[in-house]
């Protein structure tokens, strides 16, 4: 499909991550106005609150854009997906009839404030891109022995915190928590040494279940995609998750990016999942293209520094979709809800610069990295920004997602000191 051309001449630009294909859908407020629900379109954004009271977009007979999340949406369906994407391109496009009335209606970018998109329901992370699963088994457990016997016919996956997920921009606290060195007879309340960042791109649930779904019809529950890094803090891992796996490891925070890239954007960028070492049972069989061609990399600035892009790869790298997931996910009969993120878990390639998270790059710190600006990383310092850029390259356009940033802040004085 080459660029749709729209009458917004910036989004026309070639690189430009919001062209006509793309209208993302996010979440801003400007100064003096409260947070609502907006489309990019080139470097403006469309108030979709105020379409709504104007009578350019009517989708049900009742507001569903008059509160800061698109969840109201969501819950409407897969048809009325369809039919709010059918009306932007119609009042968006070159050759549109309507734009007098959509021109006033649209905010410049640079003025806007961005919000967190969705309310995120609940939080699923996964452990399914091989590369990065076999790097970390590698690293603990030997070659031989680095994927568990389930990884290939499962997607591994644990619940996480809705609470702590938080839209790009928001600056993250370095933890405390209880660390134990291999040297230590017993473990110290102490900020984290070894803090991460993960790679991932996460989906968002936009239907309910209630019951197992099949791959095929968890695949239409999907109503779009943003880039997620899930912030990882490697030793307090290290020492809490056997049995059980990752807890509060995982839980201080997980950015995400602030615009929501719909599937149907996304649809030509469709690419087969990985060939299987073991043929999955047939409720987690491939039903088709199931991953996207969707290019990612990581930049880390010191502060103060410019960045240094220290990883690139592709979502297509996934060993399991978040069609297969999901279906996964609802296997046991648990519910699914509108707003529910699912978290691809780190999305790695089969070379060094594409691994997605320092534990990888530095080889559990054996091997720091060295930045542009000559320092060195094994894990984040205070003061780094992390930035993850994503897109999908089309004939002549990009179907771009916003970066998605955070700044580690040094940790707190002893919160248990009084």
């Amino acid at each position: 499909m080459p660029l749709m051309k729209s009458w917004v001449t910036s989004a026309n630009a070639q690189g430009h991550p919001f062209p006509l294909n793309n209208l993302p859908y996010g979440v801003f407020s400007t100064e003096g106005t409260d947070p609502r629900p907006g489309v990019a379109i080139g470097d403006m954004i469309l108030d979709m609150e105020a379409a709504e009271a104007d009578g350019l977009i009517t989708l049900a007979d009742y507001p569903l854009f008059d509160v800061p999340f698109w969840n109201e949406l969501m819950e409407e369906g897969p048809a009325v997906w369809a039919a709010l994407r059918a009306r932007l391109n119609a009042l968006l496009a070159e050759d549109a009839s309507e734009r007098d009335k959509v021109e006033p209606l649209l905010v410049p970018m640079a003025e806007a404030e961005l919000h967190m998109p969705f309310a995120v329901s609940e939080f699923t992370d996964f452990y399914a891109g091989r590369h990065h699963a076999t790097n970390v088994g590698t690293m603990f457990r030997g070659a031989e022995n680095a994927l568990p016997p389930n990884w290939l016919h499962i997607p591994i996956g644990y619940n996480g915190r809705a609470s702590s997920v938080v839209v790009s921009g928001t600056e993250i606290r370095r933890p405390w928590g209880q660390l134990k060195s291999p040297d230590q007879d017993l473990p110290a309340f102490l900020p984290s040494r070894r803090f991460d960042l993960e790679l991932e791109m996460g989906a968002i649930v936009g239907m309910t279940s209630d019951g197992p779904v099949s791959v095929e019809e968890a695949d239409d529950m999907i109503f779009g995609y943003v880039l997620l890094n899930d912030w990882s803090a490697r030793d307090i891992q290290a020492w809490e998750y056997q049995p059980l796996g990752p807890f509060q490891a995982k839980a201080t925070a997980t950015s995400i990016s602030p615009w929501i890239v719909t599937k149907a954007a996304l649809e030509p960028f469709r690419v087969d999942t990985p060939e299987r070492q073991f043929e999955l049972l047939d409720h987690l069989k491939d039903a088709g293209p199931m991953l996207y061609d969707i290019k990612l990399a990581v930049d880390l600035a010191p502060e103060g520094q410019p960045a240094t892009t220290i990883a690139r790869t592709n979502y297509r790298e996934m060993y399991y979709s978040s069609a297969q997931q999901l279906a996964h996910h609802s296997t046991s009969g648990c519910p699914m809800n509108v707003g529910d993120l699912l978290g691809s878990g780190t999305i790695s390639g089969a070379t060094k610069p594409e691994r997605g998270s320092l534990l990888e790059l530095s080889w559990g710190g054996k091997e720091p990295l060295t930045l542009d600006t000559g320092e060195e990383r094994a894990f984040l310092e205070d003061g780094d920004t992390l930035t993850l850029k994503g897109f999908a390259e089309g004939d002549g356009y990009i179907i771009g997602f916003g970066d998605c940033t955070g700044q580690l802040l040094p940790a707190l004085d002893d919160p248990y000191k009084r």
